[in-house]
């Protein structure tokens, strides 16, 4: 187990180092001058020099990544342009918020979803397990903006049973406040993860041990909650490692129709101003999120199935 972890977070790095690489490849090869954009038309000569001096873009592409990564290893992220702060303070005062919806999205959803799915596998082919179909394949093809948007306007603007926008302060506030963007953008996730769970439980309620089971005449509830959940529930693991990145990219919706703040909203902005340094601490931290959750997302399916070690 120890050298599966060992070679599961090497392959991590190595998979960060990449996407790190190409995105800040892909931002200097964005065409126009991010100095004037930020500056604007009315700047003299020498404080755009002086900009450009100040943020390396007068150094070659690999001097300038060498740079960024040493800086990075000591946890300097850069300094935004605009405001003169720590790049890393700025991103880590976004990071909570941010995290704070995908996990809350991700509880709901595959606490929902697993149900559902495991009610459906124990009821095949019948009314129910049709209807959860149905239900699934619909919340699986809504647009997370579009569930947004309806959410905000039927139960924020008509109901007013939740706040519209903001983030709120204190405990029960904040989670008030964030109900809505969770459900907009986990409501995928529940149709994902139900399918996911049904089709892996048939399969798993077929195998010889739950035969086993059922002739010693245990209870079919404690077959299905002991014994087919407890391994059909292994996919589902690593879905939602992998669903970190796409949760990640459907926050950035929500964040702007509810005027939530986190990285997503962050990135949006600094993108639009070319605040390069901010836009690059922004995507590492996402990156690094979105690699890490797969890499923990491979060790606990590993833990639990040790069989899943001979593929790495």
């Amino acid at each position: 187990m120890i050298k599966y972890m060992i070679r599961r977070l090497a392959l991590a790095a190595l998979i960060l180092f990449v996407a790190v690489t190409a995105m800040f490849l892909m931002i200097r090869a964005v065409p126009g001058d991010p100095v004037q954009i930020m500056l604007g038309p009315r700047a003299t000569p020498e404080l755009q020099a002086s900009l450009t001096a100040a943020l390396g873009l007068d150094q070659p592409i690999w001097k300038q990544l060498v740079i960024f990564y040493s800086k990075m290893m000591q946890g300097d992220l850069g300094v935004d342009v605009f405001s003169g702060r720590s790049v890393t303070q700025i991103v880590m005062q976004q990071l909570p918020y941010t995290l704070e919806l995908i996990f809350a999205s991700i509880i709901w959803s595959a606490l929902l979803g697993v149900i559902f799915g495991a009610y459906a596998a124990a009821n095949p082919n019948t009314f129910w397990d049709r209807m959860i179909a149905f239900v699934s394949v619909s919340f699986i093809a809504a647009p997370a903006f579009v569930i947004a948007l309806l959410s905000l306007l039927v139960f924020a603007v008509q109901l007013r049973w939740f706040p519209a926008i903001g983030v709120g302060e204190g405990f029960w506030s904040r989670l008030h406040h964030v109900v809505l963007p969770a459900f907009a953008i986990g409501l995928s996730w529940v149709g994902y993860i139900a399918r996911l769970v049904r089709a892996s439980m048939l399969e798993v309620l077929g195998e010889h041990h739950i035969r086993t089971a059922r002739a010693f005449g245990l209870a079919e509830r404690r077959i299905i909650m002991v014994y087919a959940l407890r391994i059909a529930i292994l996919p589902v693991i690593t879905v939602i490692g992998v669903g970190m990145g796409f949760l990640l990219s459907a926050a950035v919706f929500a964040e702007i129709v509810f005027a939530r703040p986190g990285l997503g909203k962050l990135v949006i902005d600094s993108i639009t101003t070319r605040n390069y340094p901010v836009v690059m601490g922004a995507v590492l931290v996402s990156t690094g999120l979105f690699v890490l959750s797969t890499a923990i997302s491979d060790i606990v399916n590993a833990w639990l199935d040790p069989r899943s070690r001979q593929s790495l």
